[in-house]
């Protein structure tokens, strides 16, 4: 709304002016349940507060489907894996059985960081990469892309 004194644009239900001090409303609880009645008028009002110049805007959505994207840009990712931290683990427990324990330690210490390691390998190389490019597509039998 519009002050009636000096015209600046001000916040519909306070009890001032922002600008020149004039006197809104006769009292700030007349202009409270004045507000209250105004925001349960309409459920678009809900999130209004009485400080507010405008209606704020309505939350828009800005969630983002990268992998989408990605493919519309012709752009291709990697889908989601695990494997390389199981790797990192495994590379953890042999560089752990370097260091120079007992050596029952280093090898019990060489041997789990060697399976985890190990484990890690064969799921992302195989496991994913069978996932990843499925063997049933066409085959080229050693023709080039010429």
């Amino acid at each position: 709304m519009d002050c009636p004194r000096c015209g600046l644009r001000t916040a519909r239900f306070v009890d001032h002016c922002r600008n020149c001090g004039y006197k809104l409303w006769p009292s700030s609880v007349m202009a409270s349940a004045a507000f209250k009645a105004w925001r349960s008028a309409d459920p678009a009002r809900a999130k209004a507060s009485r400080f507010d110049v405008e209606l704020p805007p309505e939350p828009v959505d800005v969630t983002i489907d990268y992998a989408a994207r990605a493919h519309e840009l012709g752009i291709h990712l990697f889908p989601n894996s695990n494997y390389p931290f199981i790797i990192c683990v495994g590379a953890l427990f042999l560089g752990l059985a370097a260091i120079p324990f007992s050596a029952t330690a280093r090898i019990v210490l060489a041997v789990i960081g060697g399976l985890i390691f190990l484990y890690g390998v064969v799921g992302w190389v195989l496991v994913e990469d069978v996932r990843m490019f499925p063997a049933d597509g066409p085959q080229t039998h050693g023709e080039g892309h010429g």
